[in-house]
């Protein structure tokens, strides 16, 4: 039983140590932010040790540094450096008598905005907003001259109408009797000889009636995108023709255009034009040794920080873009510590070093005795761990042996590191090789010893 016993523990053993010769496999890969993996390695699950996959920025976004591939090794991935910005457009160059000015960061979908000098009047569009082809729209001018408006003639209202209005004047716009606002009441005319925002309309107060025919009222007006019906009209079933409702945009949204009014007439709700965009955050905040990657900059985006080389993340890595801006705080990429350097036997730092050792701080070795083998600079890496150390150790080299030679200087027991020495043929012997040897690392002397061969006798001719 106990031959039986023995083997079996044998057997475990061998078992156990045959499977940790086993090469590791790695598991699908991780998602990084802004990066897609390359089509083909995305539908397998088990990659074999030491294979390579490949990344991808995502859809409008370009690699700004790093590299695409990542490695399986030891059952784990390489970590990914390649980070991806979002597309951006870039400068829109200039603008003669005037200047641009920038919604973001040229990001795709941001607009430039045109704003000419005191004197000049815009013509054209106001802004050009950024494609994959770049700006697009009529570029803007400025041509010489003050910017006019032509009061806005609205109907039903009592504000006058045909006059002429400099820029940068407003005006307010008043409904007759039995006619209600829809839009801003006050419009200022800009820069580019347009109201803005648009004039509103004056339109007719109704006052609900009982209709016989249940046929012409409407039901709950359908949902609209980005916008919600006012908390008063939502727990109505049936509204009569002629009722009107308006809307609100969502949380996080902002009216853009267009009006906040539709009408039920005949049974029919009317085309609703209120135009809802979300709201901008802009930048989410500078990180020292770091950058946010960014997926956008508006309502329900988000910056996810990443840190230089040799730096750690201190916070929250990702913000988001919320109706009132940006959540959380900026977080804080601090440099990596390699703590006090490491001592090596014989030796001791040169210089003054003073803690913290963080990335790429450098500390040189001197040796008490022996001979320094390896780099004297030994520096902190970015794994948090230092650089190779060097070590000190007595070399010595033997004195040189060659036959027929010899070379000047007292007779010495042994040599050290770096010694030279020339070494010379006696008469009658030819030299080859190198004359000046020196003690190297290894103890052997370096680039080897010459040869010192007899000269051959002439031959004497018999008269």
């Amino acid at each position: 039983m106990r031959t039986v016993g023995w083997n079996v523990v044998i057997v475990s053993f061998a078992y156990l140590a045959s499977a940790a010769e086993l090469p590791k496999k790695c598991s699908a890969p991780p998602e990084y932010p802004h990066t897609t993996l390359v089509k083909k390695y995305s539908s397998r699950k088990i990659f074999n040790e030491g294979e390579k996959i490949y990344y991808d920025c995502a859809e409008d976004f370009t690699p700004s540094k790093g590299f695409r591939a990542v490695q399986c090794s030891r059952g784990k991935w390489t970590k990914l450096t390649l980070k991806c910005e979002k597309k951006s457009c870039g400068n829109a160059g200039d603008l003669p008598n005037g200047q641009f000015e920038y919604e973001g960061n040229s990001y795709l979908g941001e607009k430039v905005f045109a704003v000419c000098n005191q004197g000049y009047t815009l013509k054209g569009p106001n802004y050009m907003i950024c494609k994959n082809s770049g700006w697009t729209g009529e570029i803007p001018t400025c041509e010489e001259g003050e910017a006019t408006c032509s009061t806005p003639a609205v109907a039903n209202s009592l504000s006058p109408s045909g006059e002429v209005v400099r820029a940068g004047d407003s005006v307010n716009i008043t409904c007759r009797e039995g006619f209600q606002l829809d839009g801003a009441q006050q419009i200022t005319c800009g820069p580019d000889g347009r109201w803005g925002p648009l004039p509103p309309q004056c339109l007719r107060t109704y006052v609900p009636t009982q209709l016989p025919d249940k046929d012409l009222r409407c039901g709950v007006p359908e949902a609209v995108r980005n916008a919600d019906l006012a908390d008063r009209f939502t727990t109505m079933k049936s509204f009569a023709s002629g009722d009107r409702v308006h809307y609100a945009c969502e949380v996080g949204h902002v009216q853009a255009g267009g009006s906040r009014y539709r009408k039920c007439v005949d049974g029919k709700w009317t085309p609703l034009h209120l135009r809802c965009e979300r709201k901008l955050c802009g930048s989410a905040g500078e990180i020292t040794n770091g950058e946010f990657v960014y997926t956008g900059v508006q309502f329900g985006d988000t910056a996810t920080a990443v840190c230089d080389e040799g730096h750690l993340l201190v916070g929250q890595a990702t913000r988001n873009c919320m109706a009132q801006g940006w959540d959380g705080r900026v977080p804080i990429c601090e440099a990596i510590d390699c703590g006090e350097p490491p001592k090596v036997a014989n030796a001791e730092l040169q210089g003054s070093q003073e803690p913290p050792f963080t990335y790429r701080s450098t500390v040189h070795y001197r040796c008490l005795t022996g001979t320094l083998i390896g780099s004297r600079e030994v520096w902190c890496t970015q794994d948090g761990t230092w650089s190779t150390l060097p070590t000190c150790n007595d070399v010595t080299c033997p004195p040189p042996r060659v036959q027929g030679g010899f070379w000047s200087g007292a007779s010495r027991a042994s040599y050290e590191h770096r010694d030279s020495i020339t070494i010379e043929c006696k008469p009658g012997y030819a030299s080859t090789g190198p004359r000046v040897v020196t003690c190297g690392s290894d103890g052997r002397w370096s680039p080897g010893l010459p040869r010192c061969a007899p000269r051959a006798r002439p031959v004497r001719r018999r008269n």
